[in-house]
């Protein structure tokens, strides 16, 4: 057997239980379902290792109950580390991003920086070959400049005509393209040369992402395989960022080449160096201070303090919503900052998408060299963005995948339940409120249906983080398990809860909550249960045409007990006769009875000293005293109906304590 098994327990000794016939609860005769699968996690063995655990013990006849548990616990590892390989993964290309633009910042030889950029897009995507190519203006052509895994030298050596292959057709939309069969795809041009080039080096999956400078497209980065392979959106992203810092490092090696050109050509040479050494020194420095941010981990409001100091102004970062919209789109099309009145404005963009701006105030005069640091600094700033939306995103899908497991999981582990929500920041032994969440908007289709309900999903897992709950996409909408505070109710919290994500995604958003739930891992229904009386809520709020409100089952009266999951009628008494039925208590009076005789009467006084056997003016005393303690407004129609809903059901739930005559 090899290292990637598991090794069991040696078999029973004679005498003892016969595997096949342990009790289900004997556990621990067989030690705990996810210890050989947490071993296996440990050690990061193979996904195939993880079958050995459940093969083993059908081999041994142990119980159903075991192999069912330990099928169950090899399904939750599984996930673990497939979602445990997905951050290195993720871990791996940032790095290698940041290592890249710190390799830009401190740039020296071109070539190095081009050839570290193919190596490690190569690397991250697990492709045989990685190559670079660029423009030649005036040759008319394109030119193999870095390549990487590649054999055939007639492929390194390829020269290709303008518009030609995949690259000529990525070269003239400027869009990223990916074929996975190069010699079935008819998109574009083929040409002789080109295909023999290719055939030589056996290449079959291609993907092939634009260098841009501005709108201008100076080369392709292209990745390929040597067999048929789907390139992910992700994949396609990543190698999008490397050809960006590739297209930088160009543009700053030409920026070089062409103060050095400057230098040799002008008579006014020293002084032109000495005015831009400056300029020179300031970005060297800016770039320094960026990429020592993004080594350690600061922010985008970091990254603005740092060019502000550069450049001798104040630089901010701004949402996309609020920035000026034409100077963005300009910056964003041209791939520069632009200038906006005395200000200058450079895109923060990933792909196609906005994530913002940094904007340069009152600084109309801006060298070029600033201006390309002002530049440089945004695209740091849309890889920090993009680092947090990953590390954002992936604890979002952890606390999902937790309430999920509330909700769903009957047989799990109370212990490492807790454990799990405390890595989180949530306490599962406080008292929460489970909320059920919809938008009420109309969608134009489905496509913008869905859109919305990601909004409410990411405005709900905010949310959650911030109050250290949890949240999960649930029944076409979204579920929230929130504590509450000292003091607090669930109908307040359902009501914030409304406002707060209605704001968040522009539209309406009814909110239906739960009565307070407590010991959440203590019956595997407790979450489950709960959710279903907020869904109830949620449903009689937009019966009753309340839509963007949010409620609890105690809001809705005797309608209440409908709604409960749990009929919660001594709650309902509690709330509607509490003070009175207490006063009785402590007092010895018959304020309960006078107040049953009085409705039982038709809300006659006169009737009612006569079926009491008492003065008309004690009534009169008796109901005065209830109106101070239920309110003055507890003979409207509605507080009424429910008084006398109360007093039936607590004169059905408590045996009759019959008594002499009280007092008033």
């Amino acid at each position: 057997m090899s290292r990637d098994h598991v090794q069991s327990a040696e078999p029973p000794a004679p005498g003892s239980t016969v595997p096949g016939r342990a009790r289900p609860d004997d556990r621990c005769a067989y030690g705990s379902a996810e210890t050989p699968f947490l071993e296996l996690l440990a050690r990061g063995a193979s996904a195939e290792a993880y079958e050995q655990p459940v093969l083993l013990a059908r081999a041994q006849g142990l119980p159903a109950e075991r192999i069912a548990a330990l099928e169950q616990s090899r399904r939750l590892a599984l996930r673990v580390r497939s979602d445990l390989e997905g951050r290195r993964r993720r871990e791996a290309e940032l790095s290698a991003l940041f290592e890249t633009a710190h390799d830009l910042a401190g740039l020296r030889d071109l070539d190095a920086v081009l050839q570290a950029i193919v190596q490690r897009a190569r690397s991250l995507l697990g492709t045989d070959v990685a190559y670079l190519s660029l423009n030649d203006p005036a040759r008319g052509d394109t030119y193999m400049r870095v390549t990487e895994g590649s054999v055939a030298a007639r492929f390194q050596q390829l020269r290709l005509g303008m518009g030609e292959g995949l690259g000529g057709l990525v070269a003239q939309t400027a869009r990223p393209y990916v074929t996975d069969d190069y010699f079935r795809d008819d998109r574009f041009e083929h040409t002789l040369s080109i295909d023999t080039g290719v055939r030589d080096e056996g290449l079959v999956a291609i993907l092939g992402v634009p260098l841009m400078l501005g709108h201008t497209v100076i080369g392709v980065l292209f990745a390929a395989d040597r067999r048929a392979r789907v390139f992910e959106r992700e994949q396609v992203a990543l190698v999008g960022s490397f050809a960006a810092l590739a297209a930088a490092a160009i543009d700053t090696a030409n920026l070089l080449a062409e103060t050095r050109s400057a230098l040799a050509d002008l008579e006014r040479a020293h002084e032109i160096i000495q005015d831009r050494s400056g300029v020179i020194e300031r970005a060297s420095e800016v770039h320094d201070r960026l990429a020592e941010l993004v080594l350690r981990g600061g922010g985008v409001h970091d990254v603005a303090a740092a060019v502000s100091r550069v450049l001798d102004g104040t630089v901010e970062f701004t949402e996309a919503a609020t920035a000026p919209a034409q100077a963005l789109e300009a910056s964003r099309a041209e791939g520069h900052a632009v200038r906006h009145g005395r200000d200058w404005i450079a895109a923060v963009a990933a792909g196609d998408e906005l994530l913002g701006a940094l904007v340069l105030r009152g600084h109309p005069g801006l060298d070029p060299v600033d201006q390309r640091t002002l530049e440089r600094a945004a695209m740091v700033t849309s890889l920090l963005l993009l680092a947090r939306r990953s590390a954002a995103e992936a604890e979002q899908r952890v606390r999902g995948e937790l309430l999920d497991h509330l909700l769903d999981a009957r047989d799990r582990d109370p212990r490492l339940l807790r454990e799990r929500a405390a890595r989180l920041h949530a306490d599962l032994d406080a008292t929460h409120a489970v909320l059920s969440a919809r938008l009420e908007g109309a969608a134009a289709d489905a496509d913008e249906e869905e859109d919305a309900r990601r909004r409410l999903w990411a405005a709900a897992a905010h949310l959650a983080a911030t109050r250290h709950g949890l949240a999960s996409a649930r029944d076409g909408g979204t579920v929230l398990l929130l504590p509450l505070d000292p003091g607090d109710t669930a109908t307040d919290l359902a009501r914030r809860t409304a406002r707060h994500l209605g704001a968040a995604v522009h539209e309406p958003v009814t909110v239906g909550a739960s009565a307070p739930v407590e010991h959440l891992t203590a019956r595997p229904d407790t979450v489950a249960a709960a959710y279903a009386e907020a869904r109830r809520c949620l449903d009689a709020l937009r019966v009753l045409g309340r839509p963007g409100d949010g409620a609890a089952a105690e809001d809705f009266g005797f309608l209440g007990l409908l709604l409960a999951g749990e009929r919660d009628i001594t709650g309902f008494v509690d709330r509607t006769l509490g003070p009175v039925v207490a006063y009785d208590e402590r007092r010895g009076t018959e304020l309960l009875r006078t107040l049953d005789a009085y409705f039982a009467c038709g809300m006659s006084p006169a009737r009612t000293k006569d079926d009491l056997h008492v003065h008309v003016n004690t009534v009169a005393q008796r109901l005065e005293r209830v109106g101070r303690l239920l309110g003055e407004d507890w003979q409207s129609p509605a507080r009424a109906l429910e008084i006398q809903l109360a007093l039936r059901l607590h004169r059905f739930s408590a045996p009759a304590d019959p008594s002499g005559p009280g007092r008033s």
